[in-house]
C-alpha cells in the first residue's frame, strides 16, 4: 500500500478532513489514515468522544488499543462490537472484555440483528463549536486484511451526515428509538426501500425517453426483490453494469428480460470487497458506498448503512473505480445467460487490449504519489534573473 497524497503525514488528520471530503481505495492506498484518526483522537485533549462499530479486528489491533487509551484518559468512548461475527466470535469477546476494563462503553450489537455497518465518529471541541469527524467504510477496521481486501474509506465532516451518525449510534446503543435520517439509509429499516426507489427512478426515466443508467460493485447479488427490479429496469432499456465478485443469482443477457445487464466478476491478487453504487438520476449522478451486499440477510437481518457521497471530486474517483473494474479484460470474467462465466476477453481475442484493473489502479496510485512529490519540489522554485541568483 502507498501513502495517499490526500493525507499529508505532517498535518493533523482533523485538519485534513476539515479541509475537504476525501476517499481512499485500499489496499492501493494505505489504511494508516483510518488508524491515525482513532489514535489522534485518543491523544487529542479537545476530543470529547469516540464512537465506533467493530465487526472484525486484527489480533493486535492498534484501533482497539487507541479506544482503550482514550477511555483511560477520560474521553467518552463507545464501541459497538458484534459478537456473532463468524469465525471471530472468541476474539471479539476477548476484545470486549479488555475494552470494558478500560471503561469503554461496550454495546454487544443489536438484539436479533448482526451489526455489520462500518462507521467511526469523533466528536471534537473547537474554537467555533463542536464538530463531528466521520469515517465510513465498506470493509472492516482491520489493518491486516486491509492489505489484502479492496475497500473504500470515506472521510467527511458533513453536518447532516454527522447528525445522522449521532442518531445511528443513539439507536444501536439503545439511547433512543431510530430516527428519520437526513442522508443515511439503514438496514433493516430503510435501505431496501431506498435501493428499490433508486432503481425504479431509473426505470421510469427510461420509459419517459430520458437517459438512465445503473452501475454497482458488490460482493454478492442474491435478493429476489432487487433482482426483479433490475430485470424490470432492463426491460425498460436501462443499461446496467454490475461488478459482482461472488454469488450472483441474476441471469444477464437473457433476451427480453436482462439483455441490458452486464455482469463481470474479478478474481485477482486482492479480494474485491468494496460496495460502490451509481445511479444516473437525471444527470445528478447519485453515488453511494455501503457495507451491505444485495442479499436478504444484509437488507433484512443486519444493521447496515448506505452512505451518499456528494462531493464532486469524491464521486468522480468512485465512478473511475467502477468503470475500470468493468473494463477489466485480463481478470474480468463475464457472466453468461446460462450461468457460466466466459474467459477474460484478452485471453480469447488477441485484438482486445489487455487491461488488468488492479494493476491499473496500483499504477495510478504510484503516479499520484509521484505527482504530489513533484508539486512539493516545485513549490519554492525561484525566479532567477538574467545573471542568476546572487550568492551570499
Amino acid at each position: 500500500p502507498l501513502p495517499s497524497p490526500e493525507v499529508p503525514a505532517n498535518v493533523s488528520i482533523f485538519e485534513t478532513i476539515r479541509q475537504r471530503d476525501f476517499v481512499l481505495y485500499h489496499p492501493y492506498e494505505q489504511f494508516e489514515p483510518v488508524v491515525r484518526l482513532v489514535e489522534e483522537a485518543a491523544d487529542d485533549p479537545d476530543v470529547l468522544a469516540i464512537k465506533q462499530t467493530l465487526y472484525r479486528t486484527s489480533r493486535n489491533s492498534p484501533i482497539i488499543a487507541a479506544l482503550a487509551r482514550a477511555a483511560e484518559k477520560g474521553k467518552y468512548v463507545t464501541a459497538v462490537i458484534e459478537l456473532k461475527a463468524r469465525f471471530d466470535e472468541a476474539r471479539n469477546i476477548e476484545w470486549a472484555r479488555e475494552l470494558e476494563k478500560s471503561n469503554v462503553q461496550v454495546i454487544y450489537g443489536v438484539k436479533g440483528l448482526k451489526t455489520h455497518a462500518k462507521i467511526c465518529m469523533v466528536i471534537r471541541r473547537e474554537a467555533d463549536g463542536i464538530h463531528r469527524y466521520l469515517h465510513f467504510g465498506t470493509g472492516n477496521y482491520n489493518e491486516s486484511t486491509a492489505r489484502l481486501y479492496s475497500d473504500v474509506s470515506f472521510f467527511t465532516t458533513h453536518e447532516l451526515l454527522g447528525a445522522d451518525a449521532t442518531n445511528f449510534f443513539n439507536a444501536v446503543t439503545g439511547f433512543s428509538e431510530p430516527q428519520v435520517f437526513h442522508k443515511l439509509d439503514m438496514a433493516p429499516l430503510t435501505l431496501r426501500d431506498r435501493l428499490l426507489e433508486l432503481i425504479e427512478f431509473e426505470t421510469d426515466r427510461k420509459r419517459q425517453g430520458q437517459e438512465a443508467a445503473i452501475n454497482a460493485k458488490l460482493n454478492s447479488l442474491v435478493d429476489p426483490e432487487i433482482i426483479e427490479a433490475l430485470y424490470e429496469a432492463s426491460r425498460a432499456g436501462v443499461p446496467i453494469r454490475l461488478n459482482i465478485r461472488g454469488i450472483c443469482c441474476l441471469r444477464p443477457g437473457v433476451p427480453g428480460l436482462s439483455d441490458q445487464i452486464e455482469v463481470v466478476g474479478i478474481i485477482d491478487r486482492y479480494l474485491e470487497h468494496a460496495r460502490i453504487l451509481h445511479f444516473h438520476h437525471g444527470g445528478a449522478h447519485r453515488v453511494f458506498i455501503s457495507s451491505a451486499d444485495w442479499m436478504p440477510r444484509n437488507l433484512d437481518r443486519r444493521v447496515e448503512l448506505l452512505v451518499p457521497v456528494e462531493d464532486e471530486r469524491c464521486k468522480q474517483r468512485l465512478l473511475q473505480i467502477l468503470d475500470v473494474h468493468m473494463r477489466d479484460t485480463v481478470k474480468g470474467r463475464r457472466l453468461l445467460a446460462d450461468g457460466s462465466y466466459a474467459r477474460p476477453l484478452a485471453e480469447t481475442d488477441p485484438s482486445i487490449k489487455p487491461l488488468r484493473s488492479q494493476e491499473w489502479l496500483y499504477r495510478r496510485a504510484v503516479e499520484a504519489v509521484r505527482e504530489a512529490e513533484h508539486s512539493r519540489r516545485n513549490l519554492f522554485e525561484p525566479h532567477l534573473g538574467g545573471h542568476g541568483a546572487e550568492q551570499v
